[in-house]
């Protein structure tokens, strides 16, 4: 046992706190209950969710407008409906948004001027993996591979959806934009 200072024993977990989580680390690994946040229309900074990464289990999230999925009714049928809870990023969008800032603008579409939005979509199965990633929306020149890309770096850190009581499988669809800075 490491001593410390005064004859106290070294405690690996501290407090870790920014804009968007707070919660304790033991040797850089989030344990115990974290709360994320995001902040609403009027800047207001608020909860959306608070896990606990010990137990791994969603103790709270902040519901936002009610939005359809695609769901798998039986393998390979799907229905567009509305969810109890829908799938969660663990951490938020602030969380995902860390993965999704790193796309890397193609030269191919820099050069012939292509801006715009593609979406992918993939499933996110009932343990909270995601699979089967495509592109629903293409710009091209590049543009397409670099968001499969993108969004093949995120983790296996999904929350099911939750249809009544039970998890099902849904397709998640993921915007990323494309656009050149303005001189």
């Amino acid at each position: 046992m490491l001593l410390l200072g005064f004859g106290l024993p070294a405690n690996a977990q501290k407090m870790h706190t920014t804009k968007w989580e707070s919660g304790m680390l033991d040797h850089r690994t989030k344990v115990g209950v974290w709360e994320y946040y995001g902040f609403t229309p009027s800047k207001e900074q608020v909860v959306v969710q608070r896990y606990d990464h010990s137990a791994k289990i969603l103790l709270y999230y902040r519901p936002a407008d009610a939005k359809s999925y695609s769901i798998q009714v039986a393998p390979g049928q799907w229905s567009r409906r509305l969810v109890d809870r829908p799938p969660l990023f663990i951490g938020g969008d602030a969380a995902l948004a860390a993965y999704t800032t790193q796309l890397q603008y193609p030269q191919q579409a820099q050069d012939r001027n292509i801006q715009g939005q593609v979406m992918v979509g993939f499933a996110i199965d009932t343990l909270g993996h995601a699979t089967d990633h495509r592109v629903l929306r293409s710009v091209g020149s590049g543009c397409d591979q670099e968001a499969l890309r993108v969004a093949h770096t995120i983790p296996d850190e999904w929350i099911p959806a939750r249809l009544g009581s039970r998890a099902v499988p849904v397709e998640y669809e993921l915007t990323l934009t494309f656009r050149l800075a303005q001189p």
